[in-house]
């Protein structure tokens, strides 16, 4: 079984840091891209930021310049360093993963619990 445990979240004030991280866990053989997306108040979920394997990053236009996607592959992590964080940020952020699991040559998508992330004014 494939596992994504998101941490990090919390309670923030504008203009401040907040560093997420997303640990993989199970029977995997390899990990594809891996990303995380987020669900604010009254809104559908959406892209916030995706890396490739070899570290290509992609990010929303509403998170650049303040956002970094990272990854540690020998962990089994992605990171989301979060700064000058507006209470427009405030969601729930959830962890993204292609995995190829161990024994299998089908590589499939995996999703997080989720972790909060709220920004006050």
């Amino acid at each position: 079984q494939v596992q994504l445990v998101e941490s990090g979240g919390g309670l923030v004030q504008g203009g401040g840091s907040l560093k997420l991280s997303c640990a993989a866990s199970g029977s995997i053989f390899s990990i594809g891209d891996m990303g995380w997306y987020r669900q604010g108040p009254g809104k559908q979920r959406e892209l916030v930021a995706t890396i490739t394997t070899g570290g290509t990053a992609r990010y929303a236009d509403s998170v650049k310049g303040r956002f970094t996607i990272s990854r540690d592959n020998a962990k089994k992590t992605v990171y989301l360093q979060m700064d000058s964080l507006k209470p427009e940020d405030t969601a729930v952020y959830y962890c993204h993963a292609f995995v190829t699991r161990t024994f299998l040559r089908i590589s499939q998508d995996y999703w997080g619990q989720g972790t909060q992330v709220t920004v006050f004014s």
